[in-house]
């Protein structure tokens, strides 16, 4: 029978059921809270969390326009036979170093540096515009002592004053810093807690690196220019850049480092990158034959004539004066042999000389095609493609 009023006890029983139920449901309420209030503090403690990107940036190897000592901004020169050896060491200095990615400016040099990087790891080649040499405008393509000789003030502030230089078609080194910066946070912000490489060049790396030292331009110009393949170290922590170290180099024996004369800085390095420079008169120019005079200041020190044949270049003089012989100065002639054959559209370059030259010849990368009772013919591939690198136990 149906009950209006229960008894005592059951009222009882009720009342106590009706506490613990309000009990067991705020345990539940609180279970809850502390369970969101766990999760949000881990949600906001992955937010405050900072990704740290370790990235090598290194400078591209020996290159035709250091090694023959010509004005190469943008100019997409290729790297040299001693750019390949030197590659060589480069790949093996970083066998154990594990990489997510390899960038590089999209120039050959730089790419076909990257290739020491990238090719073993089957990675693919990320190219960034950014990365590139400073665009040296109308420079580009001239020798260094035509560039010191047209005009003295302006050579002075590319080394040694950069926030004063300007020239007509260049790049201002405000501007190179800017997108060196930029390409530099936006691969780290691509690569979170991860470790990259990424190849540039000697003056954009210059001015990049005095940054985050932090100079100024004008102090800029008094710090050194790395060596090629030079490694730098930076790490990428939200905003903030650290330079843990700057242009080590010592992984190339110095035998294999593109000897430099310059000027030495207020602590004792090179600061100038660019010299010597010969510079070349022309004694007969057409689209077959080119004759040059070259010249240190206004003293000549030597001559070289080439012809072409067969869309190839024959080297029909070479001749540097003995006073100036064994001071780094003849590379600087087959440098204009390059030049032109590059602007009558020849892959090769042929020279025959005297057998005890030759050697001279094969170590600038050229290769012994024939001897005979006029000397020794050698060939050198100018042709603007990536090549294999050389084992270290082959040199």
């Amino acid at each position: 029978p149906f009950m209006l009023f229960p008894p005592p006890l059951a009222r009882c029983q009720y009342v106590q059921f009706r506490v613990k139920y309000a009990q067991i449901r705020k345990g539940f309420h609180l279970l809850n809270a502390t369970i969101s209030y766990i999760m949000d503090g881990t949600r906001t403690d992955r937010k405050c969390e900072k990704s740290m990107t370790k990235i090598y940036l290194i400078r591209h190897a020996a290159a035709e326009g250091n090694l023959y000592r010509v004005a190469h901004g943008q100019f997409n020169s290729t790297i040299t036979a001693q750019g390949y050896r030197q590659l060589s060491y480069l790949r093996h200095r970083f066998a154990d170093v594990e990489l997510a990615a390899v960038y590089g400016s999209d120039l050959l040099r730089a790419h076909t540096t990257a290739a020491a990087l990238y090719v073993p790891r089957n990675l693919p080649f990320r190219p960034e515009p950014r990365l590139r040499e400073v665009c040296m405008g109308a420079w580009e393509q001239l020798t260094w002592g035509e560039v010191a000789r047209l005009d003295a003030e302006m050579y002075y502030n590319f080394n040694h004053r950069p926030d004063l230089f300007a020239y007509e078609g260049a790049e201002s080194f405000t501007a190179v810093r800017d997108r060196m910066l930029s390409a530099l946070r936006d691969i780290a912000a691509a690569h979170p807690n991860e470790t990259v490489a990424a190849t540039s060049h000697g003056a954009a790396l210059r001015i990049l690196l005095g940054t985050l030292q932090g100079l100024s331009l004008r102090e800029i110009g008094d710090t050194p220019y790395g060596d090629n393949t030079a490694v730098s170290l930076v790490e990428v922590e939200g905003d903030e850049i650290r330079l843990v170290y700057r242009d080590d180099a010592s992984h190339i024996p110095t035998a294999n480092k593109v000897r430099r004369h310059g000027v030495q800085g207020t602590k004792g390095y090179t600061v100038v990158a660019t010299q010597p420079g010969l510079w070349f008169r022309p004694l007969y120019r057409d689209e077959t034959r080119c004759e040059l005079e070259a010249l240190l200041g206004e003293e000549t020190v030597g001559h070289t004539a080439f012809a072409v044949t067969d869309n190839k270049l024959h080297i029909t003089q070479y001749e540097l004066l003995p006073a100036w012989r064994g001071q780094h100065y003849s590379i600087q002639l087959l440098g204009q042999a390059v030049k032109f054959a590059r602007q009558q559209n020849c892959e090769d370059i042929v020279v025959t000389c005297d057998n005890e030259f030759a050697p001279y010849f094969e170590k600038c990368g050229f290769v012994a095609i024939g001897k005979g009772s006029e000397g020794t013919a050698l060939t050198l591939d100018i042709r603007r493609v990536i090549r294999d690198i050389p084992e270290l136990d082959t040199f």
